[in-house]
């Protein structure tokens, strides 16, 4: 069964996106010069902005608007215009695939696009990456984790990444370490706190199912057992007979695969209930206060010391200086700093960088393939994350993630796993 649900929720993901890249062929803005007239350039941001996951997109975006910021909006000669779009949908309550359609769609079709600063959850990068790709456009996510969107390494799924890049050549990277270390580092805390019977549950979305799907592979490696897994239907009534169903295996920890808007809070207030001795765990879908706060719909307080989260973001004392300067401009510009503002903050710098190379500091013409050259082109970055490379895959080097604590309905930064 959840071999059947992912595959439906992966299918769904690539249908949408072979049908834009299909109408995307036809477009001009899809097959003509990537070379940007006049001198505005625009980046498209597209987050969920409406929904659970409204948190983390906003921080994803506000970031992203404090790096323009502090470059004054500028690359030399180069003005920056910024488009925020909300990849959201009240009926899905969260990221919606027709939405980030549409939203990849605007970003193609508008002549001054050198750059997308996109997507938060993967399951819309895989909607998004191939018309963006068809059109040359160099896309820079955030917070997309997933293993085949960049690579065929374990974990990925059949015919992946190729499928996501029917122009051939890469143009989508990341400034977050991809689930092969969110897995590795889920074991390893596991094991440290002596789990030895893991149950699994994912939300049956891309971005669940890509993170059990890596996590069991990091498990079978360390020896770790796996009694089972399975997909909870998204949103249900109650989760009741889901918790008894789980307890009955007798596991001494679960695994939540998901993101909050999924019913992440009840499934786990469910499962708290059922199997009083039982750890639990979430990916980093639920590193948010919208899960860990009961002020603003999460979990029972009650529940707290029992909940280990995994997220790529470190405590502040892990990162750089540079990491606590921008700490403190957030701070004073948006208020206290949600986990994924600092992705935000990092995927902009990383694309004025890359525009600011291939432009020789904004003196030259724009040229998309050009920009995307200079992007994966990124050796040794010096960044507010640590220092770091950017892979032929598009992938980052760096290799650690955080684990949290809930205390009082507060994420509390743990420990590093390196992997």
């Amino acid at each position: 069964m959840w071999a059947l649900k992912c595959a439906r929720a992966v299918a769904a993901a690539i249908t949408a996106a072979v049908v834009l890249t299909g109408c995307g062929s036809k477009d001009r803005a899809a097959t003509g010069a990537t070379r940007i007239h006049g001198r505005t350039l625009t980046v498209y941001a597209s987050a969920p902005l409406s929904g659970a996951s409204r948190v983390s997109g906003t921080a994803v975006v506000d970031g992203a608007r404090l790096a323009l910021a502090q470059a004054h909006e500028r690359v030399g000669e180069y003005r920056i215009a910024f488009k925020v779009l909300d990849d959201a949908t009240v009926q899905r309550g969260g990221w919606d695939p027709g939405q980030t359609t549409i939203n990849a769609r605007a970003a193609v079709l508008d002549p001054t696009t050198i750059g997308y600063l996109g997507e938060v959850n993967s399951g819309a990068s895989a909607i998004s990456i191939p018309p963006l790709n068809r059109a040359g456009i160099p896309q820079v996510s955030p917070t997309s984790t997933a293993v085949g969107l960049t690579s065929s390494a374990p974990g990925a799924f059949p015919g992946e990444p190729q499928k996501y890049y029917p122009s051939g050549v890469r143009t989508f990277a990341r400034v977050v370490p991809n689930d092969t270390v969110q897995a590795f580092a889920q074991v390893r805390v596991q094991q440290s706190m002596g789990c030895t019977r893991v149950y699994v549950l994912d939300d049956g979305e891309v971005d669940g199912a890509a993170t059990a799907r890596s996590y069991l592979v990091a498990a079978q490696r360390a020896g770790l057992r796996v009694i089972g897994i399975q997909s909870f239907a998204r949103g249900a009534t109650s989760y009741k007979p889901l918790a008894l169903g789980v307890a009955q295996m007798q596991p001494d920890c679960v695994l939540i695969s998901a993101d909050t808007e999924s019913g992440a809070v009840p499934l786990t207030t469910e499962l708290a209930a059922a199997m009083p001795g039982v750890k639990i765990f979430g990916s980093a879908g639920l590193a948010e206060t919208t899960y860990a706060d009961p002020e603003h719909g999460g979990i029972p307080l009650a529940i707290d010391p029992r909940v280990v989260i995994t997220a790529p973001t470190l405590g502040p004392d892990q990162y750089p200086a540079a990491a606590r300067a921008f700490s403190a401009a957030f701070d004073r510009r948006y208020g206290s700093v949600q986990p994924d503002a600092i992705f935000g903050y990092e995927a902009m710098s990383l694309l004025l960088s890359a525009i600011d190379r291939a432009t020789e500091h904004g003196a030259n013409t724009a040229v998309r393939s050009q920009v995307r050259a200079a992007l994966f082109a990124t050796r040794d970055r010096a960044s507010v994350l640590g220092t770091y490379s950017i892979d032929r895959n598009g992938d980052t080097t760096l290799r650690h993630y955080g684990v949290y604590a809930i205390v009082a309905g507060r994420l509390t930064f743990w420990e590093k796993i390196v992997a």
